[in-house]
Protein backbone atom coordinates (compact mmCIF):
# COMPACT_ATOMS: atom_id res chain seq x y z
CA UNK A 1 0.00 0.00 0.00
CA UNK A 2 1.64 3.63 -1.48
CA UNK A 3 -1.22 5.61 -1.46
CA UNK A 4 -2.77 6.67 1.82
CA UNK A 5 -5.58 7.74 0.03
CA UNK A 6 -7.10 5.10 -0.75
CA UNK A 7 -7.42 3.83 3.00
CA UNK A 8 -8.21 7.40 3.92
CA UNK A 9 -11.15 6.91 1.70
CA UNK A 10 -12.08 3.31 2.26
CA UNK A 11 -10.07 1.94 4.95
CA UNK A 12 -13.12 -0.02 6.25
CA UNK A 13 -14.06 -1.47 3.15
CA UNK A 14 -10.18 -2.60 2.09
CA UNK A 15 -9.20 -3.89 5.11
CA UNK A 16 -12.54 -5.69 5.69
CA UNK A 17 -11.59 -7.66 2.24
CA UNK A 18 -8.39 -7.96 2.81
CA UNK A 19 -9.23 -9.51 6.01
CA UNK A 20 -12.18 -11.77 4.44
CA UNK A 21 -9.51 -12.80 1.70
CA UNK A 22 -6.83 -13.91 4.34
CA UNK A 23 -4.53 -11.27 2.86
CA UNK A 24 -1.89 -8.77 4.85
CA UNK A 25 -1.55 -5.41 3.97
CA UNK A 26 1.98 -4.30 3.94
CA UNK A 27 2.27 -0.27 3.78
CA UNK A 28 5.26 1.11 2.44
CA UNK A 29 4.77 4.32 4.08
CA UNK A 30 7.74 5.04 6.11
CA UNK A 31 5.63 5.77 9.25
CA UNK A 32 3.45 3.16 8.80
CA UNK A 33 5.92 0.71 7.98
CA UNK A 34 7.52 1.47 10.86
CA UNK A 35 4.64 0.55 13.22
CA UNK A 36 4.07 -2.88 10.87
CA UNK A 37 7.88 -3.40 12.31
CA UNK A 38 7.23 -2.56 15.64
CA UNK A 39 4.24 -4.46 16.24
CA UNK A 40 5.68 -7.61 14.15
CA UNK A 41 2.72 -9.46 14.91
CA UNK A 42 1.38 -8.93 18.27
CA UNK A 43 -2.34 -8.29 18.55
CA UNK A 44 -4.41 -5.04 18.99
CA UNK A 45 -5.02 -5.37 22.43
CA UNK A 46 -1.35 -5.48 23.85
CA UNK A 47 -1.26 -1.84 21.84
CA UNK A 48 -1.78 1.14 24.43
CA UNK A 49 -1.28 3.77 21.61
CA UNK A 50 0.97 4.65 18.21
CA UNK A 51 3.10 7.38 18.08
CA UNK A 52 3.10 9.04 14.11
CA UNK A 53 6.05 11.43 14.21
CA UNK A 54 5.94 14.61 12.15
CA UNK A 55 9.30 16.68 11.42
CA UNK A 56 6.91 19.76 11.64
CA UNK A 57 7.75 20.93 8.45
CA UNK A 58 9.40 24.72 7.53
CA UNK A 59 6.86 26.35 9.69
CA UNK A 60 7.09 24.53 13.41
CA UNK A 61 8.48 27.64 15.07
CA UNK A 62 6.52 30.16 12.93
CA UNK A 63 4.26 32.12 14.91
CA UNK A 64 0.24 31.43 13.87
CA UNK A 65 0.05 35.34 13.07
CA UNK A 66 2.21 35.23 10.32
CA UNK A 67 0.74 32.15 8.37
CA UNK A 68 -1.22 33.92 6.54
CA UNK A 69 1.85 35.20 4.77
CA UNK A 70 3.48 32.34 3.70
CA UNK A 71 3.93 31.77 -0.04
CA UNK A 72 4.07 28.88 -2.00
CA UNK A 73 7.62 29.42 -2.84
CA UNK A 74 8.45 28.88 1.42
CA UNK A 75 5.74 26.06 1.23
CA UNK A 76 7.67 24.24 -1.05
CA UNK A 77 10.71 23.90 1.05
CA UNK A 78 10.42 21.18 3.12
CA UNK A 79 13.35 20.79 5.74
CA UNK A 80 13.92 16.69 5.77
CA UNK A 81 12.56 15.14 2.49
CA UNK A 82 12.54 16.05 -1.25
CA UNK A 83 8.96 14.93 -2.23
CA UNK A 84 6.10 16.81 -5.15
CA UNK A 85 4.11 19.68 -5.04
CA UNK A 86 1.17 18.18 -3.32
CA UNK A 87 2.73 15.82 -0.20
CA UNK A 88 5.11 19.07 0.10
CA UNK A 89 2.21 21.19 1.23
CA UNK A 90 0.51 18.89 3.02
CA UNK A 91 3.57 18.06 5.36
CA UNK A 92 4.07 22.01 5.85
CA UNK A 93 0.34 22.33 7.08
CA UNK A 94 0.42 18.58 8.68
CA UNK A 95 -2.34 17.81 6.43
CA UNK A 96 -0.31 14.90 5.62
CA UNK A 97 -0.12 13.77 9.35
CA UNK A 98 -4.10 13.95 9.15
CA UNK A 99 -4.45 11.32 6.39
CA UNK A 100 -1.92 9.08 8.26
CA UNK A 101 -3.56 8.69 11.24
CA UNK A 102 -6.88 7.79 9.06
CA UNK A 103 -4.78 5.43 7.14
CA UNK A 104 -3.33 4.09 10.79
CA UNK A 105 -6.68 3.92 12.25
CA UNK A 106 -7.84 1.32 9.47
CA UNK A 107 -4.49 -0.17 8.89
CA UNK A 108 -3.72 -1.44 12.65
CA UNK A 109 -7.20 -1.70 13.41
CA UNK A 110 -7.50 0.96 16.16
CA UNK A 111 -9.34 3.60 17.28
CA UNK A 112 -8.56 7.34 16.70
CA UNK A 113 -7.63 7.93 20.47
CA UNK A 114 -5.42 5.19 20.42
CA UNK A 115 -3.43 7.16 17.30
CA UNK A 116 -1.17 9.95 18.67
CA UNK A 117 1.32 12.43 16.66
CA UNK A 118 4.11 13.77 18.19
CA UNK A 119 6.73 16.14 16.38
CA UNK A 120 10.45 15.20 15.30
CA UNK A 121 12.25 17.56 13.85
CA UNK A 122 15.01 15.28 12.93
CA UNK A 123 13.08 12.57 11.20
CA UNK A 124 15.37 9.97 12.00
CA UNK A 125 12.59 8.00 14.41
CA UNK A 126 9.81 7.27 11.88
CA UNK A 127 6.87 6.16 14.35
CA UNK A 128 6.70 4.49 17.82
CA UNK A 129 4.32 1.49 19.13
CA UNK A 130 3.50 2.03 22.96
CA UNK A 131 2.65 -1.05 24.33
CA UNK A 132 0.10 -1.43 27.94
CA UNK A 133 2.38 -2.15 30.02
CA UNK A 134 4.51 1.62 28.97
CA UNK A 135 7.15 -0.10 27.28
CA UNK A 136 7.89 1.98 23.80
CA UNK A 137 9.50 0.25 20.52
CA UNK A 138 10.53 2.60 17.95
CA UNK A 139 12.18 1.86 14.30
CA UNK A 140 14.82 4.07 13.86
CA UNK A 141 17.07 5.35 10.76
CA UNK A 142 18.55 7.96 8.82
CA UNK A 143 15.52 9.14 6.39
CA UNK A 144 15.58 7.53 3.33
CA UNK A 145 12.27 5.83 1.35
CA UNK A 146 13.95 3.01 -0.07
CA UNK A 147 13.87 1.12 3.42
CA UNK A 148 10.44 0.94 4.00
CA UNK A 149 9.87 -0.14 0.01
CA UNK A 150 12.56 -2.43 0.04
CA UNK A 151 11.25 -4.09 3.17
CA UNK A 152 7.74 -3.88 1.88
CA UNK A 153 8.75 -5.96 -1.23
CA UNK A 154 11.04 -8.48 0.40
CA UNK A 155 8.51 -9.14 3.72
CA UNK A 156 9.00 -11.05 5.69
CA UNK A 157 13.00 -11.34 4.89
CA UNK A 158 15.44 -9.07 5.29
CA UNK A 159 17.69 -8.67 2.80
CA UNK A 160 21.10 -6.68 2.95
CA UNK A 161 21.89 -3.07 1.86
CA UNK A 162 24.49 -0.59 2.15
CA UNK A 163 22.22 2.09 0.85
CA UNK A 164 20.87 3.26 4.83
CA UNK A 165 23.38 4.05 7.16
CA UNK A 166 22.46 5.45 10.63
CA UNK A 167 25.63 7.77 12.49
CA UNK A 168 24.35 8.60 15.84
CA UNK A 169 27.58 10.38 16.30
CA UNK A 170 26.78 12.66 13.77
CA UNK A 171 22.88 13.12 14.47
CA UNK A 172 23.84 14.34 18.02
CA UNK A 173 20.45 14.55 19.65
CA UNK A 174 16.87 13.07 18.91
CA UNK A 175 14.30 15.42 20.04
CA UNK A 176 10.65 15.43 20.43
CA UNK A 177 7.76 17.82 20.83
CA UNK A 178 3.94 18.06 20.85
CA UNK A 179 2.28 19.06 17.31
CA UNK A 180 0.51 22.24 18.08
CA UNK A 181 -3.36 22.96 17.85
CA UNK A 182 -3.15 26.87 16.60
CA UNK A 183 -0.61 25.95 14.26
CA UNK A 184 -1.77 22.89 12.88
CA UNK A 185 -5.35 22.45 12.78
CA UNK A 186 -5.26 19.90 10.21
CA UNK A 187 -4.66 17.45 12.73
CA UNK A 188 -7.89 18.34 14.93
CA UNK A 189 -10.10 17.75 11.44
CA UNK A 190 -8.08 14.51 11.32
CA UNK A 191 -8.95 12.90 13.89
CA UNK A 192 -12.78 14.47 13.79
CA UNK A 193 -13.19 12.91 10.47
CA UNK A 194 -11.29 9.61 11.97
CA UNK A 195 -13.64 9.63 14.69
CA UNK A 196 -16.73 9.84 12.32
CA UNK A 197 -15.38 7.74 9.56
CA UNK A 198 -18.51 6.93 7.27
CA UNK A 199 -17.87 9.47 4.06
CA UNK A 200 -16.50 12.25 6.27
CA UNK A 201 -12.56 10.83 5.43
CA UNK A 202 -13.27 10.98 2.03
CA UNK A 203 -14.39 14.43 1.95
CA UNK A 204 -11.39 15.70 4.01
CA UNK A 205 -9.01 14.18 1.65
CA UNK A 206 -11.21 15.75 -1.52
CA UNK A 207 -11.64 19.02 0.15
CA UNK A 208 -7.64 19.13 0.68
CA UNK A 209 -6.51 17.95 -2.55
CA UNK A 210 -8.74 21.08 -4.27
CA UNK A 211 -7.54 23.78 -1.95
CA UNK A 212 -3.99 23.07 -2.01
CA UNK A 213 -4.35 23.32 -5.84
CA UNK A 214 -5.65 26.41 -5.04
CA UNK A 215 -2.73 27.62 -3.24
CA UNK A 216 -0.26 26.41 -5.52
CA UNK A 217 -2.29 28.32 -8.41
CA UNK A 218 -1.85 31.75 -5.75
CA UNK A 219 -5.78 31.52 -5.65
CA UNK A 220 -6.02 30.79 -1.66
CA UNK A 221 -4.08 32.07 1.15
CA UNK A 222 -2.05 29.40 3.40
CA UNK A 223 -4.59 29.36 6.23
CA UNK A 224 -7.01 29.35 3.87
CA UNK A 225 -6.22 25.58 3.13
CA UNK A 226 -7.34 24.71 6.52
CA UNK A 227 -10.57 26.98 6.78
CA UNK A 228 -11.64 25.27 3.23
CA UNK A 229 -11.51 22.12 4.63
CA UNK A 230 -13.43 22.35 7.71
CA UNK A 231 -16.10 24.05 5.83
CA UNK A 232 -16.63 21.66 3.88
CA UNK A 233 -16.61 19.12 6.47
CA UNK A 234 -18.84 21.09 8.24
CA UNK A 235 -21.26 21.21 5.10
CA UNK A 236 -21.25 17.73 5.06
CA UNK A 237 -24.19 15.15 5.96
CA UNK A 238 -22.17 11.82 6.82
CA UNK A 239 -23.50 8.70 5.75
CA UNK A 240 -21.88 5.86 8.03
CA UNK A 241 -20.27 2.47 6.75
CA UNK A 242 -20.69 3.79 2.72
CA UNK A 243 -20.61 1.76 -0.26
CA UNK A 244 -17.65 2.03 -2.73
CA UNK A 245 -20.21 4.23 -4.79
CA UNK A 246 -21.49 6.60 -2.11
CA UNK A 247 -17.52 7.39 -1.25
CA UNK A 248 -16.84 8.47 -4.58
CA UNK A 249 -19.79 10.29 -4.46
CA UNK A 250 -18.84 12.06 -1.60
CA UNK A 251 -15.56 12.93 -3.19
CA UNK A 252 -17.12 14.51 -5.96
CA UNK A 253 -19.37 16.80 -3.78
CA UNK A 254 -16.45 17.66 -1.63
CA UNK A 255 -14.46 19.33 -4.56
CA UNK A 256 -17.50 21.01 -5.78
CA UNK A 257 -17.79 22.43 -2.90
CA UNK A 258 -14.30 22.82 -1.61
CA UNK A 259 -14.53 24.97 -5.08
CA UNK A 260 -16.96 27.28 -4.46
Amino acid sequence: MASKEILVMAGEIVMAEARAYGVRVLPVDSEHSAIFQCLDGKPTNSVRRIWLTASGGPFRTLPPDQFAGITVERALQHPSWSMGPKITIDSATLFNKGLEMIEARWLFDLEMDRVGVVVHPQSVVHSMVEFVDGSLLAQLSTPDMCLPIQYALTYPERVASDRVQTDFPKIGALTFEAPDPQRFPALTLARQAGEIAGTLPAVFNAANEVAVEAFCQHRLGFSDITETVARVMAAHRVLPHPTLDQILEADAWARTAAAA
